[in-house]
């Protein structure tokens, strides 16, 4: 029987979201642009949350206890590890940036 998976989110995910999504929709004025990036990133997270550890961890810099995988949502990037039964969700990061030393 295939493992199932509890989704978890880290309050710092909820917040890159909020500022990516206000971004967006403020900044850029494209509401609907914001609204696709919610959907796209909430339908990413939900296809990997069946099998989690079926692709290649992310190398960081930092010696870490779980590693890192990452999912590419556009010109963003989410992040998150394995633990035990749970993927958790920790970071979304703009993929122009350079998100190896912010993680």
């Amino acid at each position: 029987m295939d493992k199932r998976y509890t989704l978890r989110f880290l309050p710092l995910f909820s917040e890159d979201l909020n500022e990516a999504v206000d971004y967006i929709a403020l900044v850029l004025q494209n509401p609907d642009a914001a609204m696709k990036l919610i959907d796209d990133v909430e339908a990413a997270i939900d296809h990997r949350l069946q099998a989690p550890e079926a692709f290649e961890p992310f190398h960081s810099r930092r010696q870490r206890e779980h590693p890192y995988y990452r999912i590419g949502v556009g010109n963003y990037i989410v992040f998150y590890v394995v633990i035990g039964d749970v993927m958790e969700v920790r970071r979304l990061l703009y993929s122009g940036r350079d998100w190896h030393k912010i993680l």
